[in-house]
């Protein structure tokens, strides 16, 4: 029964974060003005960052028990999501106002960490994709 919930969650959690990466932010920075898709985004990030976090470590629990590998990706896509809500994530909002502000410094910081946050997410969308692969073998 452990597995199928983590097989369950595992899925709830890459197809919420292909949705959000793949449809989402596309569509808000597409159909919203700068200045509201930004302020939306903003938002939208750290519900987004809970819900990762929350489907991962339910998944890594769910896991752990027979599949240590598994879990101990899903474990490091929860605590990298908290630190990118509770630790990168304001960095990055603080650059970004300082922009807006009219400090051009700030841009070459926010870049760096907004790179940072992506490359992050994209790991974490591939380990979730190897640990949802890993049921079909």
């Amino acid at each position: 029964m452990g597995t199928l919930i983590a097989l369950f969650l595992v899925a709830l959690l890459l197809g919420g974060m292909i949705f959000f990466a793949a449809v989402m932010a596309p569509l808000v920075f597409t159909r919203l003005p700068a200045d509201q898709a930004g302020t939306f985004i903003r938002q939208v990030f750290p519900v987004y960052y809970v819900y990762v976090a929350a489907l991962s470590a339910a998944a890594s629990i769910a896991l752990a028990a027979g599949h240590r590998l598994d879990a101990a990706l899903m474990a490091l896509c929860a605590a990298s999501t908290v630190w990118l809500r509770q630790g990168l994530m304001p960095m990055i909002n603080q650059r970004s106002d300082a922009m807006r502000a009219g400090d051009t410094s700030a841009k070459k910081g926010f870049d760096a960490m907004h790179r940072l946050s992506v490359v992050i997410n994209f790991a974490q969308i591939l380990a979730a994709g190897f640990v949802l692969a890993r049921f079909a073998i």
